[in-house]
C-alpha cells in the first residue's frame, strides 16, 4: 500500500454536466493529479483549466458548476443513467473539505462536475428531455 504522502499522481475524467435532460456532457482528462489534493483546490483547478482549455465550447466554461460526485471507479459497475448516478449521494457526493483520496477517488476514476440545483431538480424526476 502507498504512503499517503508519497501518492503517485493519477489520471482523472471529469465529466462536466451542463444539462441532465439533455444529456449535455463533456468529459475532459486530468493528468498527474494529486489525491492529496482536497475536493475545493480540485474544483478551483478544474474551473481555471476550463476557461482556457482548447476545443470546449463556451456554454461550459463559464457555467455555474459547483458540485462533484464519483461517476465510476475503474473496474467497478456503471449506473444504468447515463448521465448521472442518482442514488448513493452519501457515499458517492465529495464534500469540499475532503482530500481526494479520502473520497475514494483513485486512478482512472470518473468524476461527474454539475450545478446542485440543476441535480437536485433531475433527481426528483430523471427523465430525458430528447
Amino acid at each position: 500500500m502507498a504512503d499517503e504522502q508519497n501518492l503517485p499522481s493519477v489520471i482523472l475524467t471529469v465529466r462536466l454536466i451542463r444539462s441532465f435532460e439533455h444529456r449535455n456532457i463533456k468529459p475532459v482528462i486530468f493528468k498527474d493529479v494529486d489525491l492529496n489534493m482536497t475536493v475545493k483546490n480540485f474544483i478551483v483547478l478544474v474551473k481555471s483549466d476550463i476557461l482556457t482549455r482548447p476545443g470546449l465550447l463556451p456554454p461550459f466554461r463559464k457555467y455555474g458548476f459547483d458540485s462533484m460526485k464519483i461517476q465510476h471507479k475503474a473496474h467497478g459497475s456503471k449506473t444504468s443513467d447515463p448521465t448521472i448516478n442518482i442514488e448513493d449521494d452519501e457515499l458517492l457526493m465529495m464534500e469540499e473539505e475532503q482530500t481526494l483520496l479520502e473520497c475514494g477517488i483513485g486512478h482512472e476514476t470518473e468524476i461527474s462536475f454539475f450545478k446542485m440545483d440543476d441535480y437536485r431538480k433531475y433527481q426528483s424526476n430523471p427523465v430525458c428531455d430528447w
